[in-house]
């Protein structure tokens, strides 16, 4: 149990210290919620802070599920659980709206945390450490594994504080490496493992990137 997403950093900066150093690094976030355990781990590797937006695509009555995840990039990237698909019965119509409508909040949040800046072009030779506050499905983490691996990374370490035990052997196949503090069996949802777990705010990831660019 973490008490909030800076302890979770803090303590990820330690478990990435003792396997590191590593070699031109850059910190990625998922924001929102990964952002400040990205900025405690930017903050003790001297490394720069950039986030990656991620957008989870909801299952028909029950957004909470992901059946997918959509990805920024040039072209943008859609990640499919096609077994969640074909079990749910999802149709093409379906698909198309809810990739609209999160392409919105996409393309809103690159606006809002970054203007035009586009981080996926600097990444080739880079050390990317992909961060977030915990993993459930994995369906966003590895939307974003595909697109910075399009990039020529040198290296790709995913590193959160907490995720489910079977989500791993497929994390250990799409990155080179990944550092998770805690496995917990069984595994509910990612802020049952936090004592504080509030809803991180656009101003907070704002924020927390300024303050990253200054140190």
């Amino acid at each position: 149990m973490f008490i909030d997403r800076v302890e979770a950093g803090e303590k990820l900066a330690e478990a990435l210290e003792s396997v590191g150093p590593f070699e031109n690094p850059i910190i990625l976030a998922l924001p929102r919620g990964g952002v400040p355990v990205a900025y405690e781990v930017a903050r003790r590797l001297h490394a720069p802070l950039d986030v990656i937006i991620v957008r989870k695509l909801g299952a028909p009555f029950n957004e909470e599920f992901a059946i997918g995840a959509l990805v920024e990039g040039e072209p943008e990237r859609v990640v499919l659980n096609e077994e969640a698909v074909y079990r749910l019965g999802v149709d093409k119509g379906y698909l198309d709206r809810v990739v609209a409508k999160e392409r919105e909040e996409l393309h809103r949040r690159q606006e809002l945390y970054r203007g035009s800046q586009n981080p996926l072009k600097h990444l080739e030779g880079k050390t990317v450490i992909l961060i977030d506050d915990g993993i459930a499905t994995g369906y966003t983490m590895k939307a974003a594994l595909a697109a910075i691996r399009e990039q020529n990374p040198a290296a790709i370490v995913v590193a959160v504080p907490v995720a489910p035990a079977d989500t791993l052997p497929e994390m250990e196949r799409l990155a080179d490496r990944v550092v998770v503090l805690e496995t917990p069996e069984p595994f509910w949802a990612v802020g049952a493992h936090y004592e504080r777990f509030d809803q991180t705010s656009d101003d907070e990831v704002i924020e927390l990137l300024e303050k990253a660019k200054e140190s």
